[in-house]
């Protein structure tokens, strides 16, 4: 095993998912193994100090890209950091915070892949870039049952935002290995159940789809496709796992892709794991995601494979 922590980096948008995708795959690595960090309390300014300023807290200058870069090499080399604070219900900074990072480091956040020695620290990247009108959703939902905002100081904020989102947080998405798009069926916002898309770049060696969808039962090929497609004028693999899916179809897979990794055997089981795709509906419900699970696992792996555990 590698005698250094392995960092996952999870970058997207404001409310696209990060934090969901980040516990799923604390629970398949165990929760004691994993550390969570979150480059958003590197924030510069307050929210009272960026109002007055006129900047947006997605802006490269409203935040310490210098002192993210550092705390990352330090963590890369397993040592502990103090890291700041950002509280998102006040606006303000509480004290810091001391962090010795364990087995696996997942860094979730804004502006993660900003700076070329920060890129260097990661060994997995992930971008989220679920419909602009569905992570609208998502934002509105939570901040205001979270943050205490009304709807329209949520969509007024996002407005403000965009050309910093277009400028800054959007073209991160070329640095990540893996692409997340989480969509509607038929493009309807309001269904709750999504399908996943997943943008595979040869920059990490990813599992073997094409013989993995081969070695399954023919009754889940229709919910689960792999393609061809370009992104960013570059070819990519496309996974593609649709909502409808079934638990016995996802568990197949799961299973598939389990029986090299010793480390994912307590997780993998033949009735499958319920531990994992878990989300929040949008009347407060708990759902079950299968795309969303078999997303956590595919990142998962990679992390474990990062660590020569498998070998």
């Amino acid at each position: 095993m590698t005698d250094r922590p392995i960092i996952l980096g999870i970058v997207g948008d404001s409310a696209a998912g990060k934090t969901t995708l980040t516990r799923g795959i604390a629970q398949v690595l165990g929760p004691e193994n994993v550390t969570v960090i979150c480059t958003d309390d590197y924030h510069r300014y307050d929210r009272k100090q960026r109002a007055e300023i006129g900047i947006t807290a997605l802006h490269p200058d409203c935040n310490y890209l210098d002192i993210i870069e550092q705390h990352l090499t330090l963590l890369r080399n397993g040592q502990p950091i103090l890291k700041p604070i950002y509280n998102h219900s006040t606006g303000k900074f509480d004290p810091p915070e001391y962090i010795q990072p364990k087995t696996f480091v997942i860094v979730e956040g804004l502006l993660g892949y900003s700076t070329r020695g920060a890129r260097n620290c990661y060994d997995v990247k992930v971008y989220l870039a679920p419909l602009e009108e569905l992570r609208a959703k998502w934002k509105v939902k939570r901040d205001t049952m979270k943050r205490g905002y009304t709807e329209a100081q949520v969509l007024k904020n996002m407005e403000q935002r965009e050309p910093d989102s277009e400028a800054f947080i959007r073209p991160q998405r070329k640095w990540a290995d893996v692409v997340v798009t989480f969509y509607p069926p038929a493009n309807d916002i309001n269904i709750s159940q999504l399908h996943v898309r997943l943008l595979l770049r040869p920059t990490i060696p990813h599992p073997d789809f094409l013989e993995i969808i081969g070695q399954g039962s023919p009754s889940f090929q229709p919910a689960v496709r792999l393609g061809l497609d370009r992104d960013m004028g570059k070819p990519v693999d496309v996974l593609e796992i649709d909502s409808n899916a079934t638990k016995e179809q996802v568990n197949e897979l799961e299973i598939i892709i389990c029986k090299d990794m010793p480390y994912l055997k307590h997780f993998c089981s033949p009735k499958g794991n319920l531990n994992i795709g878990k989300l929040v509906g949008t009347t407060g419900e708990v759902l079950q995601s299968y795309p969303l699970a078999l997303t956590q696992l595919l990142i998962s792996y990679h992390m474990i494979k990062a660590t020569n555990i498998y070998q």
